[in-house]
């Protein structure tokens, strides 16, 4: 990897074996990245860039204003999301095992070993967020199998910095981003249509749009319902 300027812009030039270039904008900051194919040069790069500076402004101008989470202690009475619903934390120290239990749609109970830190209060109530996203998707994936008339082969959940899902076109598979546990049960649905229509159409172009206004109408709600959620509060590495 390499880096060129374009108007001011640091943009980040990867090469790699592949034939069309791809540019993409990346939080926290907006930082800028190109992985273009192995015969593409730079020159031809910053045409590219240049071409997309309005876009790339308004993505950059989306990270910079948009709301950031606090940074999570995982102590008492702090606030925690579920699908789209606000708690309280309440931590239960006893020598049994760790779980975690909703109480009164208003209090999540994390019960860990007493003395527990705050990496085995994250982990706990972590792992308890992929357990309960897990259990919500398998409905929703034959729910829109019968709908887009596609076949998942596979699907899993994992923490991204960058995207909702991913999708794998080749070996019709799917991946969700962890943090969709926290977001409206609505949210979780557009983004598990969405990754299911590129097994249709890869590109998000006319024929990407309109199979999403014909199989979820008001998708553009859902998706800027998640563009504008506080992004979680991370280590922003890459």
């Amino acid at each position: 990897m390499h880096k060129i300027s374009v108007a001011g812009l640091t943009v980040d030039v990867v090469r790699k074996d592949i034939k069309n270039l791809h540019l993409a904008v990346y939080p926290p900051e907006g930082r800028v990245r190109v992985a273009a194919p192995l015969r593409v040069d730079d020159e031809a790069v910053r045409l590219a860039v240049i071409s997309k500076l309005p876009w790339i402004k308004k993505q950059r101008d989306r990270f910079l204003y948009q709301e950031r989470q606090s940074v999570r202690d995982f102590t008492y009475r702090e606030d925690h999301f579920f699908f789209g619903k606000r708690y309280l934390l309440n931590i239960i120290e006893n020598s049994g095992p760790s779980h975690v239990e909703l109480r009164n749609k208003a209090v999540i109970d994390l019960h860990v070993p007493i003395g527990s830190g705050t990496a085995k209060r994250e982990q706990v109530l972590t792992d308890w967020y992929r357990k309960e996203l897990k259990a919500r998707i398998p409905p929703l994936i034959e729910k829109w199998e019968d709908k887009i008339e596609v076949k998942v082969s596979d699907w899993g959940v994992k923490k991204m910095k960058t995207k909702w899902g991913s999708c794998n076109i080749t070996a019709k598979r799917i991946w969700l981003n962890l943090e969709l546990a926290k977001k409206p049960i609505e949210c979780l649905e557009y983004i598990v249509v969405h990754e299911m229509v590129h097994l249709l159409e890869q590109k998000h172009n006319d024929h990407f749009r309109e199979l999403m206004d014909q199989f979820l109408p008001k998708w553009r709600f859902y998706r800027d319902e998640l563009n504008q959620a506080p992004l979680c509060h991370e280590k922003w590495n890459y």
